[in-house]
């Protein structure tokens, strides 16, 4: 019997030791899991350019999937997050608790399986004692019965003798017969208490340590699964997302853009013609000379070496000015519209963390949510910052245009200068609206500086556009 007590106490132990490997287990892996969430978020910062949307790459398509891929893999990372926070709480937390109620359960039943132990134990050992009773008893009634028989047959023997001997026989006989039936009630005693012992309390005992603790751990491994198996859509929609912006490049449509942010507005440069000297032809001034003339000795503000630009665009010609603002519009429009879904998303999202807490904590998402409201405030200011440039602007180039619409007659309207200047410097007219003037060449003012620092003139040659108002002297 105490064998059996041993293995019991020894088997259940090795149980308990073996959740609290478990544990160790599930909580080593919520370390790594943490680990390389952290390496990830960093690996995702190290790539991710500072103000990547105000540069001018990230409009290209190749340029905004890898900002893409970023993100997902920054949202991926948020995932491993998400598992190791629910593996924490879900099982090592718990499993915790639930061992320590368990050794507390383990020590009563064994102390209960002691008792019993030793109430059987003390059974044994009177069934022993009232056997050896019997034995003696049976011993000494078999020697008065014989002594009774030979007291019978002895002729010397008195009627007083015989009839002595035989009233000690029956008398030992009788107790041996109650010593018998004490020890065969104590037998069948001893058996049903063994036969309960070993059948009925020890298995039950067992059963509660064993079975109950098997189950429950039984559940720590499934659950080791389920809580990755929640999160795999949100972790599938990541790798989609990635998929999705390998899928977005458009080579094609990265090489018009770039052709459409660079472009002048001019038309290509014709073919330079052929100079015949020995003909005694002098050269003519040629805007397409490849040798510099002689320019301003302080450079205009839109040389490449000094080029300032304004915040709304006002060093350019107007018609580019506009084109410029519009192209800002839908930009912060585009920028705005994805912060904005960003926000519904995790909105819903929290929702989800809400109504089901085993998901996530709704209170992790808030940093993110205030982040991107405060996005969304800026970028709706912005938008009505450069709608306004764009209103003025428009303002501007319509009250040019009414200022300038002359009618001759009832068939044509002509539109006449109203003034003539003359170019004090060089200007390369290389941006789209602008025109190319020669030092000293004569020009027909054809519309005023409005105080932007720019006014449209008429060449000699037929060619009109806009120069800057101060590489000319307007004639009196």
């Amino acid at each position: 019997m105490q064998d059996q007590y041993d293995v019991i106490d020894k088997h259940t132990q090795s149980g308990l030791d073996l959740v609290e490997r478990y544990i160790k287990f599930v909580k080593e892996r919520t370390e790594i899991e943490q680990s390389y969430a952290k390496q990830l978020r960093n690996l995702t910062k190290k790539y991710t350019k500072r103000g990547s949307k105000e540069e001018p790459e990230s409009k290209f398509s190749n340029h905004a999937a890898f900002q893409d891929i970023l993100n997902e893999m920054n949202d991926y990372a948020g995932q491993r997050e998400v598992i190791a926070e629910n593996m924490m709480t879900g099982i090592c937390v718990e499993l915790t608790k639930y061992l320590q109620d368990l050794k507390g359960e383990r020590k009563t039943h064994l102390a209960d399986a002691k008792k019993a132990q030793q109430s059987l134990e003390a059974s044994l050992k009177q069934l022993e004692s009232t056997k050896k009773r019997f034995a003696k008893e049976w011993g000494e009634a078999e020697k008065a019965t014989q002594h009774a028989e030979k007291t019978e047959a002895d002729v010397n023997a008195t009627k007083l003798d015989v009839e002595k001997a035989k009233q000690h026989s029956s008398s030992r006989t009788h107790t041996a017969e109650e010593c018998r039936n004490d020890y065969a009630a104590q037998l069948q005693k001893y058996n049903k208490e063994q036969s309960h012992f070993y059948y009925t309390e020890i298995p039950q005992i067992f059963n509660k340590l064993e079975e109950t603790r098997i189950r429950r751990l039984a559940e720590g491994y499934c659950q080791f699964s389920e809580m990755e198996k929640r999160v795999m859509p949100i972790i599938s929609k990541c790798l989609e997302g990635i998929s999705s912006a390998g899928g977005k490049t458009n080579e094609k449509q990265d090489s018009l853009l770039f052709i459409e942010q660079h472009k002048s507005g001019f038309e290509r440069p014709a073919d330079v013609e052929f100079e015949d000297y020995t003909q005694g032809i002098k050269p003519a001034t040629s805007d397409l000379s490849l040798y510099p003339q002689r320019v301003r000795p302080k450079l205009w503000p839109f040389s490449k070496k000094t080029k300032v630009k304004s915040e709304d665009f006002s060093h350019l010609p107007p018609e580019q000015r506009k084109k410029k603002l519009q192209a800002k519009i839908d930009d912060i429009t585009k920028e705005l519209t994805k912060a904005q879904d960003q926000s519904e998303a995790l909105e819903k999202m929290k929702g989800v963390y809400e109504q089901t807490p085993q998901m996530g904590d709704p209170s992790s998402l808030e940093p993110q949510i205030q982040e991107t409201a405060h996005n969304i405030g800026r970028l709706r200011g912005e938008l009505a910052k450069y709608e306004v440039f764009h209103t003025h602007t428009l303002n501007i180039m319509r009250q040019s245009t009414r200022e300038n619409e002359y009618e001759f007659d009832e068939f044509e309207d002509v539109e006449t200068p109203i003034g003539q200047c003359t170019a004090l410097y060089t200007f390369d007219g290389n941006s789209e609206g602008t025109v190319s003037i020669t030092e000293g060449e004569q020009l027909s003012v054809m519309e005023d500086d409005k105080g932007d620092g720019w006014m449209r003139v008429l060449r000699a040659s037929g060619e009109e556009g806009y120069i800057p108002s101060s590489y000319v002297n307007v004639n009196q």
